[in-house]
């Protein structure tokens, strides 16, 4: 089936899941898309199985409190921030639910994680105003990168480049062989008056990166030229919150939440509102992806939500 804005506007809830007694504020797919991790702020981290739409395991980090949690490429095993003691990140084994690595260095809140599509680094940015690159057999941090303020970042799709997207205003390019060289090149855009870029995502087709704000906000770039391509708005957020953004594995459409509870869809080519999707979630959806490999999408408050298309096929 193809993604055509007639089945994207199919999308109902299929399956939700209420196990969270407070909000779920981070998700991430397994690259096979058949299971999805969730953590949240009442300190438990939640895996489901997509293909049968059932809940898997569930972990609790109680004493560190878990955010931005990311599978990695070995089975059974994630990162994700600390929300107390400390701003370490950490390396967990799932199954027995175990430490394996701590990697420790941030000294304000992480505020932004992400994985290399194709090897064992990741990336981790603070309110500390830098950028740290990490490789998972070491707890000692690879690279540091000196910002002028609060970052986000990604990886390209090949794992060859990564962005960072600095103080709201400008998007800085590096090269992962050359980094310690500085960025080989920098985008600006206009800062934002009203709200913090806290997201920042590549297109699977690597042409575009999406930027999601803590506003009503989102914003499509070029990732070839940094021109500003599309801004999507029209959704709600009044509580200042991180709200995700994300695109379709085809890279045609784009999913965010809201505080009122809707995901709403836009065709990322020419910014038009496809459709506004009522899931009933009670509270505001903080987390929305798509599967990359199955027809689903998910999204989050308190509650989970597994979304499929009622239509068949067109």
């Amino acid at each position: 089936m193809k993604l055509v804005d007639q089945v994207v506007r199919s999308f109902k809830v299929a399956k939700v899941f209420r196990e969270n007694t407070d909000k779920i504020n981070s998700i991430d797919f397994s690259p096979s898309g058949e299971t999805l991790i969730s953590c949240s702020e009442d300190d438990q981290i939640v895996i489901y199985d997509c293909e049968k739409g059932t809940q898997m395991i569930t972990v609790n980090s109680k004493k560190y409190g878990v955010d931005l949690i990311h599978f990695t490429h070995a089975k059974n095993t994630a990162i994700h921030s600390s929300t107390k003691v400390d701003d370490t990140i950490r390396y967990l084994s799932l199954h027995d639910n175990k430490y394996l690595r701590y990697f420790p260095g941030h000294t304000k809140k992480v505020v932004t994680l992400c994985l290399s599509p194709v090897e064992d680094t990741f990336l981790s940015g603070s309110l500390d105003k830098t950028l740290r690159l990490w490789d998972l057999r070491s707890p000692n941090c690879q690279g540091l990168m000196h910002l002028s303020g609060r970052p986000v970042a990604a990886y390209d799709p090949e794992g060859l480049i990564f962005a960072a997207g600095v103080n709201s205003e400008s998007i800085k390019l590096y090269d992962l062989r050359s980094f310690d060289k500085g960025p080989f090149v920098t985008f600006k855009l206009n800062q934002e008056k009203e709200c913090d870029w806290t997201g920042l995502k590549f297109s699977r087709d690597g042409k575009t990166m999406l930027i999601s704000t803590n506003g009503s906000i989102i914003r499509l770039v070029d990732a070839y030229h940094g021109t500003p391509l599309q801004t999507f708005t029209g959704h709600l957020n009044n509580k200042g919150i991180p709200i995700e953004a994300s695109f379709s594995p085809d890279s045609q459409y784009i999913f965010s939440g809201s505080t009122d509870g809707r995901v709403h869809v836009w065709n990322a080519d020419t910014g038009y509102k496809v459709c506004v999707l009522n899931g009933d979630h009670p509270a505001p959806i903080q987390c929305v992806q798509f599967n990359p490999k199955f027809m689903m999408l998910a999204s989050a408050c308190t509650n989970m939500a597994f979304w499929l298309p009622t239509i068949e096929d067109v």
